[in-house]
């Protein structure tokens, strides 16, 4: 959607970011996230610096991540003296509130369905190449999956209005839309099957558990990072199916069940020392 005139264009956000790329520039959205936006408050760039180094990321990578985010809109800078700080834009606000209800409200298979299918027919010119990335990029954020071109499905009958803004969004007008009951012709697994790669988010979940599982962490604040940071993707990669959809064995209950688990536990020491740290940049 393009800017009014005189308006300047929204910032973007590649989904890679989004959902937790492993970049110095992923790592800052989460840390933003988990612990400037809840505080409301300004940090510095000594505590992004001392935090990203205890995570392996180097100075240099850890400013550029700054200046390259600020540069497209989500922080604004102020200098005092020879420090940095640095504040959350009132879109980065808004990002970042909906990518922690998002995160935060994922609980891995829907508990509930009432048997209705979200479908969409939907495709985008061959010639238009953006189109057709944007296209797939937005349903698939909305945790549709395509079993044939053109063609995308969810068991979310809700995300109705998501789907419409994804498709004004896409810039593609011409699509059909339709919500209803499968009338009992043929396995739903096999449609699941050709829509969603199940096999790559369960290997993906166990990677997680073996990760996060019983493992003792002394620092609370980069062991918050590394659990929010890595949970990230999953809002992103699991379409949260109902449990009649789902294969044997699937670990996204227990994973979903363990982040909670971990997060609550780290969580408060994490803010705590991350504020430590934030306070020892505020000092001359």
């Amino acid at each position: 959607m393009n800017a009014g005139a005189g308006q300047p264009a929204a910032p973007t956000l590649s989904r890679r970011h989004a959902a937790g790329s492993g970049s110095a520039r992923g790592l800052l959205f989460t840390v933003l996230g988990e612990f400037v936006l809840p505080a409301g408050e300004t940090a510095w760039t000594s505590a992004f610096i001392e935090l990203f180094g205890r995570l392996g990321v180097e100075e240099k990578a850890a400013r550029q991540a700054l200046m390259r985010t600020a540069a497209d809109g989500w922080l604004a800078s102020e200098r005092i003296g020879r420090r940095t700080m640095w504040r959350l834009t009132p879109a980065a606000e808004r990002l970042l509130i909906d990518g922690t209800e998002r995160i935060y409200g994922f609980g891995g298979p829907a508990r509930e369905w009432d048997g209705r299918w979200l479908l969409v027919l939907a495709r985008a010119p061959e010639t238009e190449r953006p189109m057709r990335h944007l296209l797939r990029t937005r349903l698939t954020w909305a945790g549709l999956g395509s079993p044939a071109p053109g063609v995308w499905v969810s068991p979310h009958a809700a995300r109705l209005d998501e789907v419409r803004t994804a498709l004004a969004a896409s810039g593609v007008t011409d699509a059909q839309v339709f919500v209803g009951t499968h009338a009992g012709q043929g396995d739903l697994r096999t449609i699941v099957r050709e829509a969603w790669d199940l096999d790559d988010v369960e290997a993906r979940y166990r990677e997680f558990l073996e990760r996060f599982g019983g493992r003792t962490r002394r620092d609370a604040l980069t062991a918050t990072v590394e659990l929010v940071h890595a949970w990230r993707r999953f809002p992103w990669l699991d379409p949260a199916l109902p449990g009649p959809l789902l294969p044997k064995p699937w670990s996204g209950t227990a994973a979903a069940r363990l982040f909670a688990q971990k997060h609550e536990r780290w969580s408060p020491a994490a803010r705590s020392a991350w504020q430590d740290l934030n306070a020892v940049g505020a000092q001359p």
